[in-house]
């Protein structure tokens, strides 16, 4: 891979353009998922070119850097006059940091709450079952203990008495989402942190997803309820910069109400002979490309920008939505109120993994979700500006996805295959038993290695969804680690 006396720049550049070619498309509105495109004419090349500008700068030492400083703060701004930071709302003195994405705002607002509480030494979080994984991960890497509660089936959300009932002593935090990105729904934050301050609790809302949208949709005249800094116990937010702001990856912002609720995500340590750490968030070193990247998108797309933006998402959800209201065996896992459109089977032949692998064979790369708990497997679309003109191309697309999936039938996970879904316990998986697995089901070292190093990814992924499916969720946590491992393999 690195060659003796180096590669000459044109060759570097076509083997990542080689490579590239073999990802899903980020632009054109057929990719439902982990992208967000608004379309707009020459917004990648602004954001390329400033971040190409403030790619070798440094956000460690905001002294060294002011120009990091200033766009950090202009981003903050923006992002708590969007949520509620503004006159006129209860927020006093909304402050807050840039992160690398929504996964470290989250670990940062529960680190920022476990540190405000050193007395406990067994702190515990209150997070709806549908809120997004990385609160998990965030009570896994800090030593916290996760209190889930279940979300009703029909509406897909917590009952805020749940969320009361289920806060103890230790409690440091109480979540919720606006939206939840499974489904897209939001979540009765007003009541949630009405009952979390009534415990003297903190109340983060994870607004990572759509967040920054659900601001302009209620402009646009959408029954959005309150869920930001203007409802009383709303103690700090996430939103990521990088999805419905149309930035660049890698860019969050949270924000906490007042400077003393920010004060423990910190980290300081001056007792080595080298400088003194002072870390607002997880990393030290930060490429201020995204920074930069982030700040030239809000600037040059400004409040008429996502205004507009918002718009031709709201009617391409619509439009979605109506397709899939016409196709008889579908249904939507919830009237959209956001930037999603989720829906599911409600017929036994019409298995959603061939349907989301046919899907994918007419160029629409959806994302499915298995089952949990009382809630079926259903099909997420993440629904962005760039979709709306291709919302006419996706009815007739779907209509025939769903025949070819009726004649198909639904997937036959071999009876081996089931009974090890259903039998196994994590522990009990081996090497070996798990090399069988990925070589039966076309991953790993068994298929054709791929240009990356690692074994091929099957062309159809039905056979491999139906089996973490049928395995409960603990068991699809470790398959899935070991199948990835198997993937991640290096080139020499």
């Amino acid at each position: 891979m690195i060659d003796e006396d180096g590669a000459p720049a044109e060759r570097v550049l076509a083997e990542i353009l080689e490579l590239r070619a073999l990802d899903r498309p980020t632009h054109g509105g057929r990719l439902f998922a982990y992208v967000y495109d608004p379309a707009v004419p020459g917004l990648d090349e602004l954001a390329a070119a400033a971040h190409a500008g403030s790619a070798h700068v440094n956000g460690l030492d905001p002294t060294a850097f002011p120009s990091l400083l200033a766009m950090e703060n202009a981003l903050v701004g923006a992002a708590a006059r969007l949520l509620g930071g503004g006159p006129g709302t209860t927020a006093a003195e909304v402050v807050g940091s840039v992160t690398s994405g929504g996964t470290e705002s989250l670990i940062l607002a529960v680190k920022a709450a476990r540190d405000a509480r050193p007395e406990l030494t067994a702190p515990r979080i209150v997070v709806p079952a549908s809120g997004h994984a990385a609160f998990a991960k965030a009570a896994h890497l800090l030593g916290v203990t996760l209190d889930t509660v279940p979300v009703d089936p029909k509406t897909l959300r917590p009952a805020a008495a749940d969320v009361a009932a289920a806060i103890r002593p230790e409690t440091v935090l109480v979540a919720c989402s606006a939206p939840s990105y499974a489904h897209g729904v939001i979540d009765p934050v007003a009541e949630i942190a009405a009952a979390a301050a009534a415990a003297g609790v903190r109340c983060h809302v994870d607004a990572c997803f759509g967040g920054w949208t659900l601001p302009y949709l209620r402009r646009l005249g959408a029954p959005v309820p309150p869920f930001d800094f203007a409802v009383d116990g709303v103690t700090s937010i996430s939103v990521d910069l990088h999805k419905y702001a149309y930035a660049p990856k890698g860019v969050s912002v949270l924000l906490h109400r007042d400077p003393a609720l920010r004060a423990p995500q910190y980290f300081a340590y001056a007792d080595w002979p080298g400088y003194t750490m002072v870390n607002p968030v997880l990393a030290s070193t930060r490429s201020g490309g995204p920074i930069a990247a982030a700040y030239a998108t809000l600037r040059h797309l400004g409040d008429a920008g996502y205004l507009r933006l918002a718009g031709l998402t709201r009617d391409a959800v619509a439009g979605l939505a109506d397709a899939v209201r016409g196709v008889a065996g579908l249904r939507l896992m919830a009237e959209p109120e956001s930037t999603v459109v989720c829906f599911t089977s409600t017929d036994p032949e019409l298995d959603l993994f061939v349907l989301v692998d046919e899907l994918a064979a007419r160029g629409w790369h959806t994302q499915p979700q298995l089952s949990y708990a009382d809630l079926p497997a259903s099909v997420h679309l993440t629904v962005t500006a760039s979709v709306a003109p291709r919302v006419a191309e996706f009815g007739p697309d779907l209509v025939a996805a769903v025949a070819a999936a009726r004649a198909a039938g639904p997937v036959r996970l071999p009876d081996e295959l089931r009974a090890l879904a259903t039998a196994l316990t994590p522990d009990a998986l081996t090497p070996d038993l798990v090399a069988g697995l990925a070589a039966g089901l076309g991953l790993g070292a068994g298929s054709d290695p791929a240009p990356t190093g690692g074994g091929a990814l099957p062309e159809r992924m039905a056979l491999v969804n139906a089996l973490l499916d049928a395995a409960p969720p603990a068991l699809r946590e470790r398959l899935l680690v070991e199948f990835v491992s198997l993937l991640q393999r290096p080139t020499y």
